[in-house]
């Protein structure tokens, strides 16, 4: 649906996210709607320090681990020649596979990214279950593995996973 007429109203770049909210106003990209989302709910932190670190977070996400997996499953964003697209995709396994790595380190005696549970926590269950699509050792990530067995623990995520077919 993300290439719909109507879809490139709300989102020109065809891309997803986007919310539209009940005045017709569109946000884009998780950096604008995960804030949002969060200052809405009361899942984003209000001190200035935690404010910071979870839009470093995010900015993370979003610029470096969602493009590496972007390599791995749409390799013709960045190359022509088909040719091109098994070494690109070996290269995004092996960086997204790295970024996974770092959030592992990240959770490491830690219940949450962030100090409470936040909206990255969803953000960052998305990536987990990418890396178990693409058969990376995900059970190797001791501290990764322990946060999205946390996460699939609660209602709204055994709806969404349920709702979405996926495994984890």
């Amino acid at each position: 649906e993300q290439r719909t007429e109507a879809y490139l109203k709300i989102h020109p770049q065809g891309r997803v996210p986007a919310l539209q909210l009940d005045s017709g106003e569109a946000i884009t990209e998780n950096t604008a709607i995960l804030p949002y989302l969060g200052k809405q709910y009361g899942l984003w932190p209000a001190e200035p320090t935690a404010d910071a670190r979870a839009l470093s977070l995010i900015g993370f996400f979003a610029a470096s681990v969602h493009p590496a997996h972007a390599h791995i499953s749409r390799p013709e964003r960045y190359a022509t020649d088909k040719a091109m697209f098994p070494n690109i995709q070996d290269a995004g396994r092996k960086t997204f596979h790295g970024y996974l790595q770092q959030v592992d380190q990240r959770l490491a005696g830690r219940e949450w990214l962030l100090d409470a549970y936040s909206v990255v926590d969803p953000y960052a269950l998305t990536f987990y279950t990418w890396g178990v699509r693409r058969e990376l050792p995900m059970a190797e990530l001791k501290n990764y593995t322990a946060f999205k067995d946390r996460m699939a623990q609660r209602p709204a995520v055994q709806r969404v996973l349920e709702d979405e077919k996926i495994k984890v």
